[in-house]
C-alpha cells in the first residue's frame, strides 16, 4: 500500500511540475533573472506548495499516528551546520546555473536529451559521494 501511495504522490507531484512548466529551465532561470525580464510564475509555484504543506503539518500534529506508517517521521533538528549550509549553496548554485533541481531533473530524462542526462548523472554522482563521505565519517578509526 505504501508503495502505491508513493507512486501515486510522485505521478501528482511530476504532473504539477509539467503543468507549472517548472521542467523547463528557462522557467526557472526567468524567475532568478530578477535584473532582466522577471518571470514571477516560480513564485506562485512555490506559495501553492507552502499552503500544501502548512495544511500537511497542521493535519499531522492533529492526528495521532500515520495511516501508513507506525510514527511520524517530522524533523527535530533546529541547528545550521556546514553541511547543511554547504548543501544549501551547492543546490542553489546549481540551480541558478542550470535552472533545474531534481525533480525537474528526473521529469527531464524522458526527453531524452544528452545535457540533461549529464546532468541527472552528475546528480546521482554527487549524492553517492556524499554517502560515501558520511558512511566513512560513521565507521571507528582503527587505533
Amino acid at each position: 500500500m505504501q508503495a502505491l501511495v508513493a507512486l501515486v504522490c510522485g505521478v501528482v507531484f511530476g504532473a504539477g511540475l509539467a503543468i507549472s512548466g517548472m521542467t523547463n529551465p528557462a522557467k526557472v532561470l526567468g524567475f532568478l533573472d530578477v535584473a532582466g525580464d522577471w518571470d514571477p510564475t516560480l513564485l506562485f509555484v512555490m506559495g501553492a506548495a507552502l499552503a500544501v504543506s502548512a495544511v500537511g503539518y497542521v493535519a499531522v500534529r492533529r492526528s495521532a499516528k500515520p495511516l501508513l506508517a507506525q510514527a511520524f517521521a517530522i524533523p527535530s533538528r533546529r541547528d545550521l551546520d556546514a553541511q547543511l549550509v554547504g548543501g544549501a549553496v551547492l543546490f542553489g548554485v546549481g540551480w541558478g546555473l542550470v535552472g533545474l533541481c531534481p525533480g525537474p531533473a528526473l521529469a527531464n530524462l524522458a526527453r531524452g536529451s544528452a545535457e540533461i542526462a549529464v546532468f541527472v548523472a552528475a546528480m546521482l554522482a554527487g549524492i553517492a559521494l556524499h554517502r560515501v563521505t558520511t558512511l566513512r565519517r560513521a565507521l571507528p578509526r582503527p587505533a
